[in-house]
């Protein structure tokens, strides 16, 4: 069996070859595969800036969450004080001063 595919002749090269269109088809291919690519480095980008948008926007909720949560904390707090009859120190320098600081201008009717 060997003997015959040596024996084979050789083939026209211009029967053979790709040609122009070959070419053309091929250069066409690679155009498409290229713009593929390009639209899915695009898209890819896209999904990790909303990701990276997303993760942010629910870091700074949950972040002013807990600033309301500690400020409600903190204004029961303050709620407790004055119903106790502990004024803070910063209602008493109110009903004490004036707006410009001056003691005993201002006393609260």
């Amino acid at each position: 069996m060997i003997w015959h595919v040596a024996d084979a002749p050789a083939p026209n090269p211009d029967l053979v070859t790709p040609g122009v269109w070959g070419f053309v088809v091929t250069f066409g291919f690679a155009v498409v595969v290229v713009l593929l690519i390009i639209d899915m480095v695009r898209r890819i980008r896209r999904v990790r800036y909303r990701e990276d948008i997303s993760r942010r926007l629910d870091a700074e909720q949950r972040g002013a969450e807990q600033r309301d949560a500690e400020q409600g904390e903190a204004r029961q707090g303050e709620a407790g004080q004055h119903e106790a009859g502990q004024p803070d120190a910063e209602r008493r320098h109110r009903d004490t001063h004036d707006q410009n600081g001056t003691p005993g201008a201002h006393r609260p009717s």
